[in-house]
């Protein structure tokens, strides 16, 4: 076991000099010692400054190389790619993001670009625990082995997870085909010779083009690879309206993980995103009972970005060679997760059914 020293800073108590931890839905670092509060003080001025938007195509341009960049000490995970920061003289074990022994002896120093705002757990461990438990003891068919985990509260960790958020004003022309339907009587011969009528449902189309507009704020792209999208898209809403300015203090306690999809990347994600809303936008201005889309132009405007960390629960297992993972959104507490099967339970179960569908067929016989 290899100790190492932190990224982050060493923030101690001012009454006794003891390490401090963030205390989640508060805004300050409460001494595990002598119990003494610590505040972190956040001026509106500040967080005005953490809602700021960075105009991106100027900042990909001319500030990329020259942006304020932060230096992070990480341990590279080599199962699944993550990289994460330790507290101080933490002892590496196993990673909070794939369950595989960390294996690196060093951390390594990465430059960044620097966190503008963060939110803060505001969930608990201890509420955490509870929200873990009460989700395993819903899955039907779960491996027994599963269900010891509940029992281990080190398995669930808080990490911050590294986002971007992207603003654009829109415009979009299209072309396609609007489709009205009606209705028409038409006759017919039955299977018995006889003529009879019936109504029939036909669609008219119509060739369109037109244009939409479309403004958006915040579109949330994750920056992390080492969570599945499915589920850490599903933790949202994030109450973003309450983003503070970036403070090491609030890591105090966490870890954090250094983003691995660069803005760039994140930003195709985010017109991805931005597309299927647009799309909706144009079948409701084509109209009619059905639309169809031929072409779609964007052009994208006003450009602007942000990168936040934003605060998730985690656990992570390895049940026969497969990685499952368990998230709990830090502020709201949503839960997401993976789950393996028990196929034993599930093959005991058709047995079962299979047995009583028998006895129910011989006394009825």
């Amino acid at each position: 076991m290899d100790k190492k020293k932190s990224n982050q800073e060493e923030i101690t108590c001012h009454q006794c000099g003891a390490k401090l931890t963030f205390a989640p839905g508060t805004d300050s670092l409460k001494c595990e010692f002598c119990g003494a509060i610590n505040a972190i003080e956040v001026d509106e001025a500040a967080k005005a400054e953490a809602q700021k938007e960075i105009d991106f195509y100027e900042f990909i341009s001319k500030q990329a190389d020259t942006a304020p960049k932060t230096e992070v000490l990480t341990i590279k995970c080599d199962g699944c790619g993550a990289e994460t920061t330790f507290d101080p003289n933490v002892v590496s074990d196993r990673c909070d993001f794939c369950d595989s022994p960390l294996t690196a002896k060093e951390g390594h120093k990465t430059s960044v670009i620097a966190p503008a705002g963060i939110l803060p757990f505001k969930i608990t461990g201890k509420e955490g625990i509870q929200l873990y438990q009460k989700w395993l003891k819903t899955l039907w068919f779960a491996p027994n082995k599963l269900k010891s985990y509940a029992r281990q509260s080190e398995k669930l960790a808080g990490i911050y997870i590294p986002y971007w958020t992207y603003d654009a004003r829109t415009f979009s022309r299209y072309t396609g085909q609007r489709g009205d339907d009606y209705q028409r009587t038409e006759t017919y011969t039955n299977s018995d010779g006889e003529t009879e009528e019936r109504t029939v449902t036909e669609t008219r189309w119509t060739s369109v083009s037109g244009s939409v507009r479309r403004d958006f704020d915040d579109v949330l792209v994750s920056a992390s690879k080492s969570l599945p999208v499915k589920y850490i898209n599903a933790l949202e809403p994030w109450d973003l309206e309450n983003v503070v300015p970036y403070n090491t203090k609030y890591l105090s306690g966490f870890k954090s993980e250094t983003y691995q999809i660069g803005l760039e990347q994140g930003y195709t994600t985010a017109q991805s995103v931005m597309e299927l809303t647009i799309r909706e936008d144009v079948r409701r201005d084509i109209g009619g009972d059905h639309q169809q889309i031929t072409s779609l132009n964007t052009d994208y405007d006003k450009v602007t970005f942000k990168h936040i960390l934003l605060p998730i629960w985690l656990s992570a297992y390895r049940y026969n060679d497969k990685v499952y993972r368990f998230m709990i959104n830090g502020r709201t507490g949503e839960v997401q997760g993976e789950r393996p099967y028990s196929w034993v339970k599930i093959t005991l179960l058709v047995l079962m059914i299979i047995a009583i569908i028998g006895l129910i067929y011989y006394f009825t016989k």
